[in-house]
């Protein structure tokens, strides 16, 4: 056993010379866990894959090939340093240089900003495109990797990307409280896997394009799997006919949130006016559940709605979820708001489960 008091660690890198992790000083970084994400790349070749797609904008061959330029932008952009600007300061990192290809001291340096910033605008309808079917075709094989699943549940979200400029696309959004883009975001719940991402303005309404986005990949999981059960989950962002009518006609399983309404707190009401009592009776945080069916103005028929009452010493609280699970009691599904979801995971999305 050493006794060294600053023992140093190797890793492998896509360049001849080996890196070392060392406690004694030399040209230092703050992100070591590049050396991390740039072999998760390597085993996955995501941003390999990626660079295929992206438009060469120069007329003559440039200093840096795609790959490199994809490669530093998104490990930037994975420690932290959303700002094209950032570039500048650190095209010289000696970490992030190795992960890129090139040697820390004697390699040239990385893009500077203007070139990140060509790069992202050089970018088309149709690359965005290619771009979004590689990360599904990743997505796939990953998920296949002992079998067909026999389930797949699609987690659909909305969330916020701030922005601190004219960036093109930007817009205040009200329930954020800042500018911001508001793309969509759609996983695999049960493995967590990016199923695809799509950019939208931040002025967008969370549920835009989530029909057309859901269209595209049940009929590539179908042409894929033929035998898998899909199932989607969402907040009350995505309660919008347009997307319970579509789920229903292709025997999609679906649980939305909704948004609570008058007509809601009083089909509610009576279980909560219960859990109230259970609680000044023991004086322990009490959660009941319910169901029945309702149906909007705007609905051609009605739905099961599963709804949860709270009453604790901070005060009282009411959810109501929409699903077509009739096989599962109401006592088995977890409600929770965007801030209980937070505090528990972290996110900022509300689940129904």
């Amino acid at each position: 056993m050493s006794d060294c008091a600053t023992p140093t660690v190797r890793f492998e890198t896509p360049t001849p010379l080996a890196l070392e992790a060392a406690f004694d000083g030399g040209r230092i970084t703050s992100d070591g866990g590049l050396v991390w994400l740039s072999k998760m790349d390597s085993d996955l070749g995501l941003c390999e894959a990626i660079s295929e797609h992206v438009p060469e904008w120069r007329k003559r061959r440039g200093r840096h090939p795609l790959v490199s330029l994809l490669g530093q932008r998104v490990f930037q952009i994975a420690c932290g340093y959303e700002d094209q600007n950032d570039s500048d300061a650190l095209r010289e990192d000696p970490l992030l240089k190795m992960v890129c290809g090139a040697l820390p001291e004697s390699g040239q340096d990385l893009a500077s900003q203007p070139t990140i910033s060509r790069m992202e605008n050089a970018a088309t309808m149709r690359s965005c495109h290619q771009i979004a079917q590689v990360l599904f075709d990743l997505y796939v094989s990953q998920r296949e990797k002992d079998g067909a699943p026999e389930r797949v549940l699609l987690d659909f979200d909305s969330t916020d990307d701030p922005t601190h400029g004219e960036q093109e696309g930007s817009y205040y959004h009200g329930y954020y409280g800042q500018h911001i883009y508001h793309p969509l975001l759609v996983f695999d719940g049960q493995s967590g896997h990016l199923i695809t991402a799509l950019l939208r303005a931040g002025n967008t309404h969370a549920s835009h394009s989530c029909v057309a986005i859901l269209k595209r990949i049940v009929r590539a999981l179908r042409q894929r799997w033929p035998d898998v059960a899909i199932e989607i989950r969402a907040d009350a962002g995505f309660a919008v006919p347009a997307l319970y009518d579509y789920c229903e006609r292709e025997g999609i399983t679906y649980t939305i949130a909704l948004i609570t309404n008058e007509r809601l707190k009083e089909m509610g009401k009576d279980l909560l006016e219960e859990a109230i009592q259970e609680h000044q009776r023991t004086d322990k945080k009490a959660r009941l559940f319910g169901e029945d069916l309702y149906g909007a103005a705007s609905w051609e028929h009605e739905r099961r709605v599963i709804y949860k009452a709270e009453a604790m010493e901070q005060g009282t609280n009411r959810r109501f979820v929409l699903s077509t699970r009739g096989e599962v009691p109401p006592r088995s599904f977890t409600i929770s708001t965007p801030a209980e979801e937070k505090q528990r995971t972290g996110s900022r999305t509300s689940r129904c489960t």
